[in-house]
């Protein structure tokens, strides 16, 4: 098997595309459905972790599992359904970033917090599932993001060693993640204004020619 340059490990939501209102809009309908209000604010804090943290964090931590399941399971399907009907695209600097990794030898993945069946219908709604090596969903780790899980789980998939890694994140939890896997970390401001990235920019078309290159040099 040929060395790659290195791994490109991206989180999804926030970071692929933009899908904020989707999952808020799927959210708000759910909790109300179980008599629980939400607010803006809370959704954002929440936004990046598993179903079960969030769910335990607005109804209590001895919510009891098969609650978590029903609930989380019609959040879910009303997210993919919005997918479906409303459609995604690309964030910017998206499309370009995956050709040009692609191009110059890098391994891919997804390592996203969502469940694999939200993980298939985005990559096939956006249709770069040709990019993508390996992906890892929340479903296929035991702790989700902020442990490091997802990240190291991916790594091992593309078989490149962490330290070889850079993670594309937008979410406090993600970046931390990607920091306690020993990964390098690019952060987009899509939904966080602050967070503690190698390289943190509005959109990646802000990145420059040799953001990922660069970030696998060794320090001087």
């Amino acid at each position: 098997m040929t060395q790659p340059v290195g791994a490109a490990l991206w989180d999804m939501d926030g970071t692929l595309l933009d899908s904020a209102e989707h999952h808020w809009l799927a959210w708000q309908a759910t909790l109300a459905a179980e008599g629980r209000s939400i607010t803006y604010e809370e959704f954002l804090r929440s936004f990046g972790q598993r179903n079960d943290v969030v769910l335990r964090g607005f109804f209590g931590p001895d919510l009891a599992d098969s609650e978590v399941e029903r609930i989380a399971s019609e959040k879910e399907a009303r997210y993919r359904e919005l997918v479906r009907r409303r459609g995604v695209i690309l964030l910017p600097g998206v499309a370009h970033w995956l050709a040009r990794l692609c191009e110059e030898g890098w391994r891919q993945a997804v390592a996203s917090s969502a469940p694999r069946a939200n993980v298939e219908t985005v990559l096939d709604a956006l249709g770069v599932r040709q990019y993508f090596a390996a992906s890892v969903s929340g479903e296929d780790v035991r702790h989700g993001k902020p442990a490091p899980d997802i990240f190291l789980a991916a790594a091992a998939r593309l078989e490149v060693a962490p330290a070889r890694c850079v993670v594309v994140e937008d979410a406090p939890a993600g970046v931390e993640a990607a920091r306690r896997a020993g990964m390098h970390v690019i952060a987009v401001r899509s939904s966080h204004s602050s967070l503690a990235a190698d390289l943190v920019v509005d959109t990646l078309e802000e990145l420059p020619m040799d953001a990922f290159e660069r970030l696998l040099r060794p320090a001087s």
